[in-house]
């Protein structure tokens, strides 16, 4: 007859180290924000054939310089639109109808831990995206100048500003409204926000109130420094803080898991 020690295959019930468990739902949150077709379109797709369009077919006056100069920081500024607020309102918005926020948050990850699995994968996503339309800029001739700091600061102030409001739409409307405000948003600011279009082609009026959206502010910053080799863009700086600071606190207050 064999004994064994008691508690030798006695179960260690438990949740694993927060750290892990962060990082395994930023992991999942990676792969199924890859895996969909439709946000692959919006984070990948349409950037990419908007900058190798424009670039290489004289369709918009971009004004002196190469086009891709003009470009280039402009779809950077939309790639990070599509990621952090137009993906993420629409992943979220449907995980919401579907039960598996509240769900997720009844397990041992806080809920605060699963907004912070969100933004890593977003971050994550967007450095991906950052990469790859770098490379295809260079390719097509593009000559960044400026800090890097510089365009760092705007890019995670604008992930920040785009979060929030993503967040905030994701948590307060219908799956459904999520996903046709999120899309229509993402097709007007394309046009309106400085992207490909320079703001100076809309009358003055219209240019101002424009220039103070996130996403202008975005493309503007970093045209600023990679087109034109200027130092920290202040101003856009603080319309993206002050849109990071209203989006957020917004989307804390307002947002509902069920």
């Amino acid at each position: 007859m064999t004994t064994t020690t008691p508690g030798t295959y006695a179960p260690k019930p438990g949740a694993a180290p927060l750290g892990r468990m962060i990082a395994a739902q930023a992991a999942l949150e990676t792969k199924m924000l890859l895996r969909n077709g439709e946000q692959l379109l919006l984070t990948v797709v349409i950037p990419t054939l908007l900058l190798v369009l424009f670039s290489t077919v004289d369709i918009v006056d971009t004004g002196e310089g190469e086009a891709v100069d003009f470009l280039a920081p402009g779809v950077l500024a939309l790639a990070v639109m599509s990621t952090a607020f137009t993906g993420q309102a629409i992943a979220t918005g449907f995980e919401r109808r579907y039960g598996v926020l509240k769900r997720l948050a009844s397990s041992p990850l806080p809920r605060w831990g699963l907004m912070t699995a969100k933004t890593a994968s977003v971050l994550v996503t967007e450095v991906l995206q950052i990469v790859l339309l770098t490379v295809i800029a260079l390719m097509l001739g593009w000559s960044p100048e400026g800090s890097p700091l510089a365009v760092l600061m705007l890019l995670v102030l604008g992930t920040a500003a785009f979060s929030g409001l993503g967040l905030l739409m994701a948590g307060t409307l219908k799956a459904e409204a999520t996903l046709a405000a999120a899309n229509l948003v993402f097709l007007l600011l394309l046009v309106g926000g400085g992207v490909v279009v320079p703001l100076d082609k809309f009358p003055d009026a219209a240019a101002d109130v424009l220039g103070l959206l996130p996403i202008s502010a975005l493309s503007e910053g970093l045209r600023d420094v990679l087109q034109h080799g200027a130092g920290v863009p202040w101003a856009d700086l603080g319309i993206l803080a002050a849109w990071a600071v209203a989006g957020l606190a917004a989307a804390g207050k307002f947002f509902r898991w069920e």
